[in-house]
């Protein structure tokens, strides 16, 4: 009886060894991108994020799919977003830009968020500290109130007898208001006066350029963010027509044809997110994921808005421009 028990036994096991191995499906981990960004524009951000996340592996639609949601430069739209997005369930949010951190912090979604914000997140009473953030979140900000000044030295320094300066600000940005207390600062100490233009809205962005023309201010500084951003070439255009020069934050504006840029490296910026979400995919809670600052700092001129424009670039600022587009 022992024998036969065992052959049996034998018997099943060389069945199953026998049986084909199906092999178990990979886990697909699904995020959700939030942002401020205009539906009917290309997202530069997310291209680099996505750039990220290929480079950790990550291959779309077939271990990650990005569900992209669109607030059009609207805080309340967002906010009104944050069910249908917790509905989805993703497994990670991201919230591009402060516009959408904040808004699904007032709808009070709880699932892990990865964010990236030019504001002061301990300041702004989002996370406890850089080194531990606490709570279901972390990031990177981009802390770039510091830069707001040296845009205007550039300014001044490329448009020796510029006198007045306009400033264009999407007003829902969380942090603008100080953004603009340090643009004053900056153009008292440039000599240079200030006129300042809220913009939420294609309509807005046009009456403020047409204000802009009509007065013949000498430069334009756009804030920057995911909202203005889709404005870029808008405002490149306008830039050429006018022969009004525009200075901005961000890279892909000085590509979309404007004067000059002076900030972070936004492109590694939104790629430094995916490693936030590598980590958390592999187990890793964002209360214990230190928040970070950019590590690298450009300054990129457009030498044929330049041209264009007659402005003579000064030797001193084309080399230590970290990018001429010539």
């Amino acid at each position: 009886m022992r024998r036969r028990v065992f052959c049996q036994k034998v018997g099943a096991a060389a069945l199953l060894a026998a049986a084909p191995v199906r092999a178990q499906a990979p886990r697909v981990l699904r995020l959700a991108w939030i942002s401020s960004d205009r539906k009917d524009a290309p997202s530069l951000n997310l291209d680099a994020f996505r750039s990220g996340l290929r480079d950790l592996g990550y291959v779309e639609n077939r271990n990650v799919v990005i569900d992209v949601w669109a607030g059009d430069g609207s805080a309340e739209r967002i906010e009104a977003m944050a069910g249908d997005v917790v509905r989805s369930r993703p497994d990670i949010v991201v919230a591009a830009g402060g516009l959408a951190l904040f808004a699904l912090l007032r709808a009070r979604v709880e699932l892990p968020i990865v964010f990236s914000i030019s504001a002061d997140p301990v300041e702004a009473k989002i996370v406890d500290s850089f080194a531990r953030p606490g709570g279901n979140l972390t990031g990177i900000s981009l802390f770039t109130l510091a830069l707001v000044g040296k845009r205007m030295e550039l300014i001044k320094e490329v448009l020796p007898n510029a006198k007045r300066i306009a400033v264009l600000a999407n007003t829902q940005h969380p942090g603008e208001h100080r953004e603009i207390a340090a643009a004053q600062e900056g153009a008292r100490g440039a000599g240079l006066a200030l006129r300042y233009f809220p913009v939420t809205s294609v309509a807005e962005l046009d009456a403020a350029l047409a204000d802009i023309a009509r007065a013949r201010d000498d430069a334009v500084l756009a804030f920057a963010d995911g909202f203005m951003m889709g404005f870029a070439e808008r405002i490149a255009a306008f830039s050429l027509r006018e022969r009004i020069a525009a200075i901005d934050g961000w890279a892909p504006f000085a590509d979309a044809g404007n004067l000059m840029i002076y900030g972070p490296v936004i492109n590694d910026v939104y790629r430094r997110l995916a490693t936030y979400i590598d980590r958390i995919a592999k187990g890793a809670k964002p209360a214990d994921l230190p928040i970070e600052l950019p590590i690298k700092v450009e300054f990129v001129v457009n030498a044929k808005t330049a041209r264009a424009l007659g402005i003579a670039l000064p030797a001193s600022v084309l080399t230590r421009a970290d990018r001429v587009i010539r």
